[in-house]
């Protein structure tokens, strides 16, 4: 019964077989499974459909744009910070060179103090400089204008800026502020600037200023002619 039953089922398989192979159905090859086109895209499917090549382009572009524009916005920023903080040298006084002129030959009486207009400006890193100073003179009785940082290529304790007609106001500050120099530009009015550099460290004390007539100093400016005895208020 058994090699009967095995022999039956031989000649069912072998009939299996052929009708696989005679089988018109193209999915099917001698018996064997043709894999086809949607078979490999079930297996192999993307995850997520790719990006258009307009979409993607146009964020590459704004993405460029913004960074751009980003950089550009920190640089503005500190360059702002580095010409406020005075990092950054610049010239200072007006229009006209100073080489061309020369030092003022004249000597200068000492005026009073209230007569003076002076504008202070910091050009070191060191926070508040300029206000501290302004206020001292405004305590000594000067006339107090603008209060501001703004850098110079000077690298003394201080630049004293001024035209021909404050000259004399210039002669006081310097004997307030020691170890300045005197620079001339094209301005008409008296007023005075004084440029707070890196080499300051304070005023002279109100007690110690020497009221005596005497010189302006300018090495930047020509060397003067033969000092005149006529004093100049």
């Amino acid at each position: 019964m058994r090699g009967a039953q095995r022999q039956a089922e031989k000649r069912a398989l072998r009939a299996q077989r052929r009708a696989l192979r005679r089988s018109k159905d193209v999915a099917v090859f001698h018996g064997h499974h043709v894999v086809s086109g949607p078979d490999l895209q079930q297996v192999f499917a993307p995850t997520q459909e790719l990006e258009n090549p307009i979409q993607f382009r146009h964020r590459l572009v704004h993405g460029v744009i913004l960074t751009a524009l980003a950089a550009l916005v920190i640089a503005g920023v500190v360059f702002a910070m580095l010409l406020s903080r005075g990092d950054l040298v610049l010239p200072f006084g007006q229009s006209r060179t100073t080489a061309a002129l020369a030092c003022p030959a004249a000597t200068f009486d000492y005026p009073a103090n209230k007569d003076v207009r002076v504008n202070v400006y910091n050009s070191t890193l060191r926070e508040g400089l300029a206000s501290a100073v302004a206020a001292e003179l405004k305590n000594r009785g000067f006339q107090v204008g603008t209060v501001a940082n703004k850098t110079t290529n000077y690298t003394g304790p201080a630049a004293i800026v001024s035209g021909a007609a404050g000259q004399s106001a210039a002669f006081n500050l310097q004997r307030n502020l020691a170890g300045t120099d005197y620079v001339q530009d094209d301005r008409s009015d008296a007023s005075v600037d004084v440029y707070l550099a890196s080499g300051f460290s304070e005023l002279v004390a109100a007690s110690k200023v020497d009221q005596t007539p005497g010189l302006l100093s300018c090495p930047q400016m020509s060397p003067s002619a033969t000092p005149s005895a006529t004093s100049q208020r």
